[in-house]
């Protein structure tokens, strides 16, 4: 019988008998919040599992109650085996070396009060599962209670590469899962995901990395039509080579460097911060569209793409930011691969677009086709525009005061600006070299020719 089948019809053979005990709790709706706590660490043939799960979690599962709604922990130990297989066990899918790992033992379980802290490290939670059990007197309402387990999977090595394919999210509306690796050596891996992430390499070798970040940019690029549109403005009125070689390399260099420069730190913390960046998002998607439709000049469209692409890179930090748990200890490697993909996403769209265009062009005169299809453009973007400035007019911006936190910060800024006025230096040298500037009296792209 296939694992998964043979999980359901465990769940039925033990759930039944409960539901029709009226001493036992009712059954319970699906919790809106769920945090689980979990530690993986192999040593030596066995890779051993710690995790924690609120009992209200585990539906289908009625626990016995007494008194007014407290749990009857001289009774309900029995039960805890058969919670900790269906519940988190049959959760969680361990993999060594690519392989599938057995079912695991459990090698006990343990009711927790809510303020246990034990979770607080390894070998506190793993003490405290094999310690003996809250006295049965205890007055613990059930929903309050904490499940913990500690179970064991025989592996090969505890060398080997690991995953881990957790499927949590059933646990409740919105599971949270804050997982920590140990390696043999010392070396700890900390994870913080919501609902079930899919395949998670605990210790990423450097190509799994690239391969993940690679991957992690290309798709951002397709799935974010904000920078879709900003780069089909640049694309409108440029659709030749080496134009469009200087416009979006300068905006490749410009977002590399700001999303380096906010992963290093060097971006402001505020709360204020990330809105403000995706209205001027919104407001750089405006601008090219408005300059598409009075006339956009070569000369001057690099070096607003390398000012936009500026914003841009912090943007994509915002979304890299939760993904940068999963590149181990390969940070640059994974932040370069995902640059990486991100101009593979925009070779991607350039490749699609500018034979589309071309093709518009030949059937609608250019003129024309540039304005409608930068109003488009520019009317979508400006709705984005006033909903993101509204949302960030909801942050009170205070100056910070000045003490010694202020001034590293500000020696950040300064250390960013420099960087970027020495790139934006060397852009310009290159920009001239691949796209001279056009004659004076030349009209601007996009604008009639007389």
């Amino acid at each position: 019988m296939h694992p998964r089948t043979s999980r359901l019809c465990l769940t039925a053979l033990l759930a039944g008998p409960w539901l029709l005990n009226p001493s036992r709790a009712a059954a319970h709706e699906i919790p809106s919040r769920v945090t689980v706590l979990a530690f993986i660490k192999p040593e030596g043939r066995v890779l051993r599992v710690a995790v924690r799960v609120p009992l209200e979690a585990m539906r289908d599962l009625d626990f016995p109650l007494r008194g007014e709604g407290f749990l009857d922990l001289a009774r309900v130990g029995p039960q805890l085996g058969d919670a900790a297989r269906l519940w988190i066990a049959g959760s969680l899918e361990l993999v060594e070396n690519g392989t599938t790992l057995s079912e695991p033992r459990i090698v006990a379980t343990q009711i927790s009060l809510p303020a246990d802290r034990s979770f607080e490290s390894y070998r506190e939670a793993v003490l405290h599962i094999a310690g003996p059990p809250l006295p049965a007197e205890t007055e613990l309402v059930w929903r309050q209670g904490m499940l913990d387990a500690l179970l064991e999977y025989q592996i090969l090595s505890d060398r080997s590469s690991f995953s881990v394919r957790p499927a949590l999210a059933r646990l409740g509306i919105r599971t949270t899962t804050v997982l920590r690796f140990l390696l043999p050596g010392g070396a700890e891996r900390a994870y913080q995901f919501v609902g079930d992430p899919g395949l998670v390499r605990l210790d990423p070798r450097w190509h799994q990395a690239v391969l993940r970040f690679v991957k992690l940019g290309f798709l951002h690029i397709l799935d974010g039509m904000d920078h879709l549109l900003f780069l089909l403005c640049l694309v409108i009125p440029f659709r030749r080579f080496r134009p469009l070689v200087a416009i979006v390399t300068s905006f490749t260099v410009a977002h590399s460097i700001t999303l380096i420069g906010s992963s290093a730190g060097l971006a402001p913390a505020g709360l204020w911060f990330a809105p403000f960046i995706e209205t001027l998002i919104a407001l750089s998607i405006v601008y090219m569209a408005l300059e598409n439709i009075v006339g956009a000049r070569l000369e001057r469209r690099w070096v607003l793409a390398f000012g936009f692409g500026l914003i841009h890179g912090f943007g994509f930090s915002f979304f890299l930011r939760e993904s940068l748990q999963f590149a181990g200890s390969h940070l640059v490697t994974s932040l370069l691969s995902f640059n990486v993909g991100v101009e593979l996403g925009q070779i991607f769209v350039l490749s699609l677009a500018v034979p589309v265009l071309g093709w518009l062009f030949r059937r609608v005169p250019e003129r024309i086709g540039t304005v409608l299809l930068s109003a488009i453009v520019a009317h979508t973007a400006w709705h984005w525009m006033t909903e993101r400035g509204a949302t960030l007019l909801e942050y009170r911006f205070q100056w910070p005061a000045l003490n010694a936190v202020t001034v590293a910060s500000a020696m950040r800024a300064v250390m960013l600006a420099l960087i970027v006025g020495g790139v934006g230096w060397l852009m310009y040298g290159l920009a001239r070299r691949i796209a001279p500037v056009a004659p004076k009296g030349e009209p601007a792209v996009g604008a009639e020719r007389s």
